[in-house]
């Protein structure tokens, strides 16, 4: 049987999935995992991986090494992101997994990272010919896709991820009502070309993929606001998201570590991503949340043995 591995290389954590790929094109996962490596700590607006960071990618590529051979993956394929990409050693790091592992890992563009989130996406929610606005906010960047289920329409990477924005605004802990007025500020600038697109094309949904979106299922499911369905999808009410996002920006480091659901390593970052959340979904009158729980890693495997 093929096997195959992709590992997912972001800023804030290494993913890995494990698939076994059948001779009609499709494909089960078999694991998913994820290691916290926090690539982006301490450097990544100054575009370096420091020493620690460093090592902890190191060390999560030899825990999903043993992994991989564990479930005896016989392909394995590596795509590394915003942080290494515009480290200055992020080729160095690329080297030593190249001669410790020998996986040879593929440096995306943000262009190619946002196609692979939305190939992604569309296999875990039910897409029609209604334009939605996809999301995958990471730790180095954020990409946004405009599209539907027979295509994408536009796509952006905005080097706006929670690790920069953390560095960037350092804020109060809990966050104060200026310093979200001032992130708010930065993003309406930085988006700007976010604008004209979402007027054209008009998508009233939002699908967000990755680690913020999990965490907000994970919160809700918890408290038995939203049901496991046990599917990669789910629709968030918006009045609960609502409810949520006012909650988190009034809650501290240590209150929010008490959250059942919440992953302690978005401890420090689910503030900022769901203001960045937030400002989107009012900013441009969005109407319907859906969380997915496949991105990248699963839109490479669909790409992989599609040929696409």
């Amino acid at each position: 049987m093929r096997k195959v591995a992709i590992i997912d290389m972001g800023t804030n954590t290494f993913n890995l999935l494990v698939a076994s790929v059948n001779g009609d094109l499709s494909y089960q996962i078999i694991h998913s995992s994820k290691q916290a490596v926090k690539l982006g700590e301490g450097g990544i607006n100054q575009k370096y991986i420091t020493p620690a960071a460093y090592q902890r990618g190191l060390n999560a590529i030899g825990e999903h090494m043993r992994t991989i051979l564990l479930h005896g993956a016989n392909e394995i394929f590596a795509f590394a992101t915003s942080a290494t990409r515009n480290a200055s050693n992020g080729h160095e790091l690329v080297a030593d997994i190249k001669n410790l592992f020998g996986v040879d890992v593929q440096v995306i563009g943000g262009d190619e990272e946002a196609e692979l989130i939305y190939m992604g996406i569309r296999q875990a929610v039910e897409l029609n010919s209604e334009n939605v606005l996809m999301l995958d906010i990471g730790g180095g960047s954020n990409e946004m896709i405009i599209g539907n289920g027979e295509r994408f329409h536009w796509k952006r990477s905005y080097d706006l991820g929670i690790s920069r924005l953390l560095q960037q605004f350092n804020p109060s802990d809990p966050i104060a009502e200026d310093e979200i007025a001032a992130v708010e500020e930065y993003l309406e600038a930085q988006l700007a070309d976010l604008i004209e697109p979402m007027e054209h094309f008009k998508p009233k949904m939002i699908i967000g993929s990755s680690g913020s979106f999990d965490t907000y299922r994970n919160i809700l499911v918890a408290a038995n606001i939203v049901k496991a369905n046990g599917d990669p999808s789910i629709e968030i009410p918006m009045e609960e998201y609502f409810n949520l996002h006012n909650h988190l920006i009034k809650t501290s480091k240590q209150q929010r570590s008490a959250i059942p659901g919440m992953d302690p390593m978005r401890v420090e970052m689910i503030v900022l991503a769901t203001i960045f959340t937030h400002f989107l979904v009012r900013r441009f009158g969005i109407e319907r949340m859906v969380q997915s729980s496949y991105a990248l890693k699963e839109g490479a495997v669909w790409r992989m043995i599609n040929g696409a």
